[in-house]
Formats: structure tokens, sequence, C-alpha cells
């Protein structure tokens, strides 16, 4: 008996919800199964990084939603903020609310039950459901999102599905695949003192831009790739720091056409979405990781890329199997010259120089509001 799950799905399906994000909860794990059954299920390892995920596939023509723990909001607040709300981007977010009712973890108290305080704080509409006669409401919290571009969350009490979960005691739920498989990997491979700068890497990508859709790291590097070549099909990032390749999936989930992230070392290091999008495996995603080994826009504080981590070589390890390492002009030239010879997802490691006094010109404020982004590069996709 899967009556409330299944009721859940209907009312996504009836709202045209088409790709659904999640990271699981064991009260709401019947519902987790049938998710994959009737969507296409992006699996998250961290809940802020589906929030970039629902923007990309939203600004590509995609009707997302997030299906996880109510836990994950706290992980997601500066992402729905910077980035949902400053674009007024809808997105219904279904949780199972924890901490709350018959809650057995203390740690799942403290933060779940002043919950409804916090959304309310942040102006976030939500809607709660504590009882199975009331699942329906999950349609308004939906309709509401999407009719008025904003976030509205529905906290799902565990004591809704009580029932069921008795009667599916000793079910066997879970079909493993086969798990075994080979990893062979030879990698030696030397980062040389960097010749370019960002700004000069950024120009050359641009240059052979024509119909891609482009998503551009927040701060310097959306600035300087608007000054060198505003377009359209740029998504310029203003905020929601280490969500470039989250949106950029999510974009390329819903087109057909190339996606282009231009992402950074500080911005890669501080996601997991990179063994996501290996295990999605969209063929028209390709990231430039403009690697200067600092965090460039906030007063070039070194990175663990700098003298630690060899991006391309985490990228490798995530499961992504084009990439690329490169040092001069000519070299980045010849691989975007090549790029489409192989199916993404593609990772193109840049090395850079760090700092930007004296290297690139000084690069002013993009000069249009994050309505008018969203706006119009949504009707450039089209």
């Amino acid at each position: 008996m899967r009556e409330i799950e299944e009721k859940i799905i209907e009312i996504m399906k009836d709202n045209g919800i088409d790709v659904v994000a999640t990271l699981p909860c064991d009260k709401a794990k019947s519902l987790f199964y049938l998710i994959p059954q009737h969507f296409h299920e992006v699996a998250l390892n961290k809940e802020e990084d589906g929030i970039g995920i629902c923007a990309g596939a939203y600004l590509a023509g995609g009707k997302p939603a997030i299906v996880m723990q109510s836990s994950g909001l706290g992980n997601s607040m500066n992402a729905l903020m910077s980035l949902t709300r400053t674009y007024e981007l809808p997105l219904p977010i279904i949780t199972s609310w924890r901490g709350v009712y018959k809650e057995k973890i203390p740690a799942q108290i403290p933060f779940n039950k002043n919950l409804p305080k916090m959304l309310k704080a942040f102006d976030i509409p939500y809607t709660i459901i504590d009882d199975n006669s009331k699942i329906n409401l999950i349609d308004n919290a939906i309709c509401d999102a999407y009719e008025n571009n904003r976030t509205h969350v529905a906290l799902i009490s565990p004591k809704t599905w009580e029932k069921e979960r008795e009667e599916e005691k000793g079910e066997a739920m879970v079909h493993f695949p086969k798990r075994e498989k080979e990893t062979i990997l030879e990698y030696k491979k030397t980062i040389h003192e960097p010749e370019m700068t960002r700004y000069d890497a950024i120009k050359t990508i641009a240059e052979y831009l024509d119909e891609e859709a482009v998503v551009s790291n927040i701060g310097i590097p959306s600035k300087e790739l608007y000054e060198i070549s505003d377009r359209g099909l740029n998504f310029y990032m203003l905020g929601s720091y280490s969500q470039a390749s989250s949106i950029g999936l999510g974009m390329a989930l819903k087109t057909k056409r190339d996606t282009v992230v231009l992402d950074g070392d500080g911005s890669l290091l501080a996601t997991s979405v990179l063994p996501i999008i290996a295990a999605e495996s969209p063929k028209n995603l390709s990231i430039f990781c403009l690697d200067n080994g600092t965090l460039g826009s906030t007063g070039d504080q070194l990175t663990n890329a700098y003298s630690g981590v060899d991006m391309e070589l985490m990228a490798i390890s995530t499961g992504i199997k084009e990439t690329k390492k490169v040092h001069t002009e000519k070299e980045l030239k010849s691989t975007i010259e090549g790029l489409y010879d192989s199916k993404g997802p593609r990772f193109v490691h840049v090395i850079v120089k760090p700092g930007i006094v004296g290297q690139s010109p000084t690069v002013g404020n993009i000069k249009l509001t994050p309505e008018q982004i969203k706006r119009r590069f949504m009707k450039a996709m089209l």
C-alpha cells in the first residue's frame, strides 16, 4: 500500500513536473523509490546543488521540483535566496518534515522544530501537511511556485504516511543491480606556470561561441564575459557561490543546445556536483575550469588547487571521461576547435594566472537586472 506516495506522484505529474532533484529521507523512502519510475530523477549529493540544477532546468524550458528531507533546507538557503529569489525562479520543494513528530534522532530537532519560523523570516511560503487528508495541498504549493515565480515548501509530517509504513514492514523494496566494475587509470601531467590571465582565457573562449548557452561564474568572471561578449545566451551569475556547474547541468538536461560553463577552481572545490554530472552524462555539456588557484573575486586567497588539488584529476576521479589540461592560448584554441569531436560531458582544465591587478582590464558591473538576465536568456533559448 503506497496510496499517499502514489497520490503525490500523480499531483506532480498533473502539474507537468519533468525533472526531480532528490536526496532521500528514511521517513519517506517509499516516495523516493517511486520517483525514478515516473520522472527524470537527478540524485543529489548535497541539497544545495539541487537548487542550481533546478534553476538551470527551468531556464532551459523544464519544470523541475526538489524532493528531500527538510533538514536540507538548512544547506540550501543561500542558493535559494541568491539564485531562486534573486532571479524570481519558480521552485516547489517537497520535504519530509523531520524533528517534530515522534522524532527519535536528537540532531534532527533543533533545526527542524524552528523551520516554519525560519521560512517565515525569509518570506518563503510553506504549507504544512500533517494528515493524509491534506495531501492535495501539494497541488497548491506547486501551482503557487509556478504562478508566482517563487519557492514554495511543502512540509509533510511523517504522521501522514505512518499507517502505510506499518503495513510495509518487511517488504523488500530495493533491487540492487550488479556493481562489479573495473577502473584503470594512468595519469601523469605537469601543471606549468600559467601564461594566460582569466580575462585572456574568457576572451579566447568567447571568440568561438555561436549558439551555445553559457553559464558564467559569480563575480569578476561574469563581469569579464559581459564586457568581452555580451549576448542573450549568456546567463550571468550574480550570487549562489558554487552553483555554476549545477545550473549548467540543469540546462543541459532540458535542451539539445550545447551548454558551456565558465567555472572556477574555488567554486568547483565547494560543490559536490561533478559526480552527478558524470552519472547524468549529458552529451551537450562542457565545463571550462578557469583555475587561477585563488578565490579571484574576494581578494585572491589561495585555494587548495594552487599547490595541492589537480582539478582535471579530480574531474576524472568523479567519472568524467573527456578531459583536457591547457596552459596557453594556442592550446586552448586547439582544444575548443576539437571540443565537439567527442561527446560530453567535457572538462577543460585551464591554468590561468592568479590576481587581476595589471593583468587584465578593469571591468565594470553588469548593467542588467537579474530579471532582465533571466528573461533575455530564456527568450534567446527559444
